[in-house]
């Protein structure tokens, strides 16, 4: 076993090559997304040329990043999550500009803003474009010169405008976000009911929980705290709830028959279709059917990770580093506009990706912004004005939006002259070529700093900290299986173990991922040996969550019956209990034994499986 799984599930890593720079990959529909960047970064650059201050229009384009963020999210919660960034982008470019009068401040605030916003980013896994927005708006603050008693009033129009293009869609769809999060759900839970091979299935089980757990999160956790009775949002729960039992049943399932598979994927498919096709309405049905508790909430998963080992934590200090370098080098050597370099520094570090992927992604942008600049010049020599620099500044942020996530080299060519279109301030006679120059400079300058600290202090996990999520892992597989034996897993102790041990699940990977990202040559290679018990272990929770889907059907659904192999006895849970308990003695470095006779059949294969491919240094210590 232990030899099947290491040579069947070892990790894939990315190798970094020029093929990657010149291929596209796929990606959902971005032309709405592109809309709404383009005409929230249009709108008030329009505005500003209509009462003749074009560049007070301009500095409000900072307030657009906001119309970046929260596509995926339901409308009455991105509601408020844009007005919350609207108003931060607003003091953070305030402050940027406030600080001016003290030069030696600039650097330390943009570190400060770079890394608070890189922390709460990591932690709450917000994703592209996370922190980088925020110290370029801060970093842009602190070179532009504009008064400090209108900034605020400029960038917070910005993002208002912002914030009524990003919300028109609900006049249209209310329910959209939702619809979209299950459709993706139903797609992925179909591929998984489908997946053949050891390999392949895991993978898909991995990817259809992760798909089910966004569903829920945007289903339950972004939704208000007492959300009006709506019939739509009732039935995209109930499918939800019917795609997690499909998904219980393949998980439950070893080997299912083809027959079956297909049935089951059928189905997942059919929910896809239906959920989209959902017609929006309201009635006086309140949903009471039990659902999960969605996602931790924002200030535990922040709490979570205020420890100096949390890789949130360890991605803000990189960043802290990166950017107080870049800026000391643009004071060292002069460069024009430095605040640049610090935002390139940020873009590289602050996803906490490993070595081959922020290598990508610092070559992607340097190359990007070199041909950039080349089209830059073209429309700078061009010198739109007047509307034609509103058509300009929206094409080039569509074009941004479209390619963003099928090819991001080729979507900097785009940023690097929406860039310098818009730091031109639209004015003739602007020194270009000098811009032109400073903002490849600068750009080189802070994307090879970062890859330099990357290189220094780059990621240094060990086992330890691997196996450490492990034996947290099992433990909240303890904790959940205490609540299958007893039947009752809709209370709300059995929710939250069942959330803690679905977190803990997600947690463990993202822990290898960071154990396997760099650092040490032999840490990292004892961490990709583990990779086979970070499987096992991932199987072992997923049948537990499975089992818990499979009682909660026969709750709602007494008639349907009990599957035998989804029940634990008091006396097989104590077991378990031992088993487990002994086997994260032995992930910890405590010697004993092990034994695994009179196992239930509910978790029989996955925890003979665990005990080989996670502690095969106990193996002789194993009773019969």
């Amino acid at each position: 076993m232990k030899r099947l799984l290491r040579s069947t599930m070892d990790a894939p890593h990315r190798a970094f090559g020029v093929s990657m720079l010149l291929s596209f990959r796929k990606s959902g529909r971005r032309w709405p997304v592109a809309c709404r960047a383009a005409l929230g970064i249009g709108l008030p650059v329009a505005v500003g040329w209509a009462a003749g201050d074009l560049s007070a229009g301009l500095m409000a384009t900072i307030g657009a990043f906001t119309a970046l963020y929260g596509s995926e999210r339901p409308y009455s919660n991105r509601a408020w999550l844009l007005a919350g960034l609207a108003l931060s982008f607003s003091a953070i470019v305030t402050l940027g500009v406030w600080v001016q009068q003290w030069p030696l401040m600039a650097v330390p605030l943009v570190t400060l803003i770079a890394m608070i916003a890189t922390f709460v980013c990591q932690s709450l896994r917000i994703g592209p474009p996370g922190a980088y927005m925020f110290a370029l708006a801060c970093a842009a603050g602190t070179a532009v010169p504009v008064p400090v008693d209108r900034v605020f009033w400029l960038v917070l129009g910005g993002g208002a405008v912002s914030w009524v293009v990003h919300m028109f869609g609900a006049l249209v769809a209310l329910r959209g976000p939702e619809k979209s999060a299950v459709a993706a759900a139903a797609d992925a839970v179909a591929y998984f009911a489908q997946a053949t091979g050891i390999e392949a299935r895991d993978r898909a089980r991995h990817d259809a929980a992760l798909a089910l757990h966004d569903a829920w999160a945007t289903l339950v956790s972004f939704q208000p705290p007492n959300p009006r009775a709506d019939s739509t949002l009732t039935r995209l729960r109930a499918l939800n709830r019917e795609l997690h039992l499909i998904f219980a049943t393949c998980v439950g399932t070893a080997d299912l028959a083809a027959a079956k598979s297909d049935a089951m994927a059928k189905r997942a498919r059919a929910i896809g279709i239906e959920t989209t096709s959902l017609n929006e309405g309201q009635d006086q049905h309140a949903d009471d059917a039990d659902v999960p508790l969605g996602r931790l909430r924002s200030s535990r998963l922040l709490l979570e990770n205020l420890t100096l080992q949390s890789p949130a934590f360890i991605v803000a200090g990189r960043v802290g580093v990166a950017v107080t370098l870049a800026g000391a080098a643009g004071a060292v050597v002069g460069l024009q506009r430095a605040y640049w370099a610090m935002a390139a520094a940020v873009l590289v570090l602050h996803m906490g990706q490993d070595w081959a992927r922020t290598l990508q992604r610092g070559v992607e942008r340097t190359i990007g912004t070199i041909v950039g600049l080349g089209v830059a010049g073209a429309i700078l020599a061009a010198h739109p004005t007047d509307l034609w620099l509103v058509a300009t500044i929206m094409s080039l942020q569509f074009l941004v939006e479209i390619l963003v996530t099928r090819n991001y080299a080729l979507a900097v060519v785009f940023v690097t002259a929406i860039a310098l279109v818009i730091a031109s301030g639209g004015q003739a006679g602007s020194d270009e070529g000098t811009l032109l120059v400073a903002r490849g400079i600068d750009t080189t300058v802070g994307c090879a700093i970062g890859l330099l600290v990357y290189a220094f202090i780059g990621p240094r996990g060990s086992p330890a900290s691997l196996r450490q999520q492990i034996a947290r892992t099992l433990a909240a597989a303890n904790a959940a299986l205490v609540h299958v034996a007893a039947g009752k897993v809709t209370t709300d102790a059995a929710l939250l173990a069942r959330r803690d041990l679905q977190h803990c699940i997600f947690k463990l990977l993202r822990s290898y991922e960071t154990d396997t990202a760099g650092g040490i040559a032999r840490h990292r290679d004892a961490a990709e040996r583990m990779w086979p018990a970070v499987v096992a272990t991932q199987r072992l929770g997923y049948k537990i969550l499975a089992a818990c889907w499979s009682l909660e059907a026969v709750v709602d659904d007494p008639e349907a019956g009990l599957d035998p192999s989804a029940h634990l006895t008091s006396e097989e849970l104590a077991v378990v209990n031992a088993v487990l308990a002994d086997v994260i003695a032995a992930v910890r470095g405590e010697s004993g034994s092990i034994r695994l006779d009179s196992l239930p059949e509910l978790l029989q294969a996955e925890l003979r499986d665990l005990f080989d491919s996670l502690v095969p240094d106990v193996s002789n210590h194993r009773d019969p």
